[in-house]
């Protein structure tokens, strides 16, 4: 697959090039198995040998991930009560809200800064901070920050790494692998202590 997105990458007009960065960076807030992280990366091993450039990239990409990140944002303040709050999502005791209530309360804005590091969870943290009503201007300028850092990274990777697609495909194969088991290992803690309690009352 990666192959074949290179491929395609390659051969269409940068225009198109900077229109599909955007997509992808945008899509992955909505559905985040999207492969994002990897067209980015792909996309920016282009620069040496097409006419996009490095600035013009990190401003798409960037701008797409604030963008989507915003439209979750909005989802999670108008219809996140409707969501979560009167059941929608079985495995969220209203106390365990109270909790996530709280510690929005007091991280919530470092969350949206971290947020573009931990693949998985981008629509979730976003999904809250409107739930959880957030300061607009301000969680729209962090979120554009922790684009601008994630996506200068990887693009910076996908620069040094040029054509090298088996290594690219490794190195994020290893860090999505990684970041999965550690969120799937927090979900299982958090669903396991849940029912735990349940059983108890």
């Amino acid at each position: 697959m990666i192959e074949q997105l290179f491929s395609f990458m390659q051969n269409i007009d940068p225009i198109y090039i900077y229109l599909v960065l955007f997509f992808f960076a945008f899509i992955e807030n909505l559905f985040p198995p999207s492969p994002s992280d990897v067209v980015v990366i792909i996309g920016s091993s282009l620069i040496a040998n097409t006419s996009i450039s490095y600035l013009p990239v990190l401003i798409t990409t960037s701008l797409g991930s604030t963008v989507g990140f915003m439209l979750m944002f909005y989802i999670g303040k108008y219809f996140g009560d409707h969501v979560v709050k009167i059941g929608k999502l079985k495995f969220i005791s209203q106390e365990g809200l109270s909790k996530v209530d709280i510690w929005f309360s007091k991280y919530g804005y470092k969350l949206i800064v971290i947020n573009r590091m931990l693949p998985g969870t981008r629509a979730v943290v976003s999904f809250f901070a409107g739930l959880y009503e957030l300061d607009y201007l301000k969680t729209l300028s962090l979120a554009f920050i922790s684009s601008l850092l994630w996506n200068s990274f990887i693009i910076e990777l996908g620069v040094l790494l040029g054509n090298n697609i088996e290594l690219i495909d490794y190195y994020l194969s290893t860090y999505s692998r990684i970041i999965l088991l550690v969120t799937l290992l927090v979900a299982v803690i958090f669903i396991v202590k849940y029912f735990y309690k349940k059983k108890n009352h």
